[in-house]
């Protein structure tokens, strides 16, 4: 069985997120991810973005805030 939980590397340790309910003791394979910058103007919408005849209207900028 494979289980995937997130976590941390801090000073040579790793702090999971959460703890397994039903593995006591297993083997573990570690996978470091470089942190990439994300600029944030590129997160947003903005009216008429997007091309076609489907256009964003406010109803889209409501549910994009209830997310964040």
């Amino acid at each position: 069985m494979l289980q995937t939980i997130q976590g941390m590397y801090r000073n040579g340790k790793v702090e999971l997120a959460e703890i397994s309910q039903d593995i006591t003791e297993s083997q573990v394979f570690v996978t470091f991810f470089k942190p990439e910058s994300v600029s944030l103007a590129s997160q947003f919408m903005s009216f008429g973005m997007f091309s076609g005849s489907q256009q964003s209207t406010e109803a889209d900028f409501r549910d994009d805030e209830k997310i964040r």
